[in-house]
């Protein structure tokens, strides 16, 4: 089994043709590190080199998917420019490299997914949730630009007036809701969607491999079309609302 370079808070499971990635910090609900958003932006060039692979499964260990960026990291990061820049050129990695990823990465959405735990989640092929999970990115609402995925990904999924909704609000997708809204492909028994994600995951690495990586890469082409219509923008505009009043407010008063 190929040995992955990760941070705490970030495990790959599996060996074989699946892997399952964790994001595995489960006594902070997940809640994204400075290191794990770094080894986000890495990770999936390791598994493209790692030969074995043909399907990834993205999940969150214990309760939640991910609530977001830990609130102590995003202080540091409003308040050093030079590690604000190097953070917005990992995100722009994460939302490319996941884009031109070429395996099917199917997310186990086990539980709340929030901020960059939803656009983590919205990044991936198929979106398998828990009947009690929920989609959320409270970006707008705590003095940010939704940069990192919804505003890039969402108006694909579902319509611009919805997006616009839920990302001016910030409030609670249920998983029902996320389904019929086309931001998630099925729902399952509290508990079950990691399973499911893993066996449609070996399902697909036993198909024709050729075939699959390339209309992943057809299909992927609308998204990243549309991504680079309003990346450089959207992470210019989140970089400087990072270093705002409103947002310091938000993250001094959730610390």
């Amino acid at each position: 089994m190929t040995t992955y370079d990760v941070p705490a808070g970030i495990r790959v499971d599996g060996d074989g043709a699946v892997r399952v990635v964790r994001l595995d910090r489960p006594e902070k609900l997940n809640a994204i590190t400075g290191a794990m958003h770094h080894g986000l932006a890495a990770i999936w060039r390791q598994l493209r080199a790692d030969r074995q692979v043909r399907a990834v499964v993205l999940t969150g260990n214990g309760r939640a998917f991910s609530v977001g960026g830990d609130k102590q990291w995003f202080t540091e990061v409003a308040g050093d420019a030079e590690y604000r820049y190097e953070v917005t050129e990992d995100g722009r990695r994460i939302i490319a490299d996941m884009a031109a990823f070429p395996c099917p990465v199917i997310a186990a959405v086990n539980g709340p997914a929030v901020g960059l735990g939803c656009s983590l989640a919205m990044m991936s092929d198929i979106v398998i949730m828990d009947e009690d999970a929920f989609f959320s990115d409270p970006h707008a609402a705590i003095g940010l630009v939704a940069a990192d995925g919804g505003s890039l990904t969402w108006p694909l999924m579902t319509s611009l007036l919805r997006a616009k909704e839920f990302l001016f609000t910030g409030d609670r997708i249920d998983a029902r809701t996320a389904e019929r809204f086309g931001m998630a492909n099925r729902v399952v028994g509290r508990g079950a969607a990691l399973a499911e994600a893993v066996s449609l995951a070996e399902r697909l690495a036993a198909q024709p491999q050729r075939a699959l990586r390339d209309t992943k890469r057809a299909l992927n082409i609308h998204l990243q079309r549309a991504v680079a219509g309003v990346i450089d923008f959207a992470f210019a505009a989140e970089s400087e609302t990072l270093a705002l009043r409103d947002f310091e407010g938000s993250a001094a008063a959730g610390s």
